[in-house]
């Protein structure tokens, strides 16, 4: 019986090297997945560069994924839960206690903890899950879509939080992946000619070929300000500025990126306009569930401008989101 895995172990900046470690045990309430993609996230190329404090070394990230049950801890219930599922996993672990996690808001939950930041992620052969946090994937969806699940869950997340009407002019500043899956949730809750913002061009042609107005700055293109909602999926002072000003008054910003830690905004402004302005973290669980329904409902696709790479070579992956990932939205990794 195999006791030994592989893993991609970050170990310092711009430092990711494999690895062997013994197979995890599950806890009695976790199962045991055996992983077949991983995709990388925008917040881990920070942790990579270190640049993002939730992520210290040495570090298995990998909190996106999907893959097969390979074995049930002791207390786990078989009509849940069964060997050979193929799942994915909410990686947020709550303790579904306190009043945000019994109000429906676990995203915010005090004692919350990140496969990938807080315990052991995804970029292994192997990764144990709470089994409460596993959701099964239909026979339609593949490995690819189920890893997405976790990235749409926070678009999902965003657009209820903007609270988007089909009528709503929608402005989303940042074409990586959350920017891309935000136009495609607003695109779900009926938005049609949305603008992304972005200084990447390839990334421009992918928002275009997704039905948005795909531009590098509002001023260039001749388009007025007075957006109804407005998101930040970058996270720098200059975007989250310009969201503010391209809002309408009364009208919504979500800042989702965390680029940047701190940045000035014209609070002056947003007070008499009466702007809303709203943080938007992860994912409730409802979210995650309905990412998981609209991806089985075939109302997002990232995949043609996707990519898997093995495991071993996640190094030169997260080097190239880094410096030059061309019309590339997203890079699964598969162990081997």
């Amino acid at each position: 019986m195999q006791t030994q895995m592989q893993a991609l172990v970050y170990e310092g900046p711009r430092s990711m090297n494999m690895r062997e470690f013994p197979i995890p045990e599950p806890l009695p309430d976790e199962v045991l997945i055996r992983v077949e993609r991983a995709g990388i996230c925008g917040s881990e190329l920070g942790g990579y560069l270190g640049h993002n404090s939730l992520r210290k070394p040495p570090l298995v990230m990998g909190h996106e994924f999907s893959g097969v049950i390979e074995r049930l801890g002791a207390g786990v219930d078989a009509g849940e839960c069964q060997v050979g599922d193929r799942v994915t996993a909410n990686p947020l672990v709550t303790c579904r206690t306190c009043r945000y996690c019994r109000s429906g808001e676990s995203q915010l939950c005090r004692s919350r903890s990140l496969l990938g930041a807080h315990r052991p992620g995804a970029f292994a052969q192997f990764v144990a899950v709470p089994a409460r946090n596993v959701y099964r994937l239909a026979s339609s969806i593949t490995f690819e879509e189920g890893a997405l699940t976790e990235p749409f869950a926070c678009a999902v997340h965003i657009g209820r939080l903007l609270q988007l009407l089909p009528t709503d002019r929608v402005l989303i500043y940042g074409a990586g992946p959350i920017g891309l899956f935000a136009l495609q949730a607003a695109q779900v809750y009926g938005v049609r000619g949305a603008v992304v913002a972005d200084l990447n061009e390839q990334r421009l042609e992918i928002a275009r070929e997704l039905g948005a107005t795909a531009v590098t700055s509002l001023a260039s293109a001749g388009i007025e300000p007075g957006f109804d909602a407005v998101i930040d999926a970058v996270g720098a002072e200059a975007t989250r500025q310009a969201s503010v000003n391209a809002v309408r008054a009364g009208g919504r910003v979500v800042f989702t990126g965390l680029h940047e830690a701190d940045s000035k905004l014209p609070v002056n402004d947003m007070i008499r306009n009466e702007i809303t302005a709203k943080g938007a973290f992860a994912y409730s669980q409802d979210d995650f569930e309905t990412a998981l329904t609209w991806i089985r409902q075939g109302r997002t696709n990232l995949l043609p401008w996707s990519e898997t790479a093995p495991l071993a070579e996640g190094g030169a992956c997260f080097e190239k989101l880094i410096s030059g990932p061309g019309k590339t939205a997203k890079i699964f990794l598969k162990p081997q």
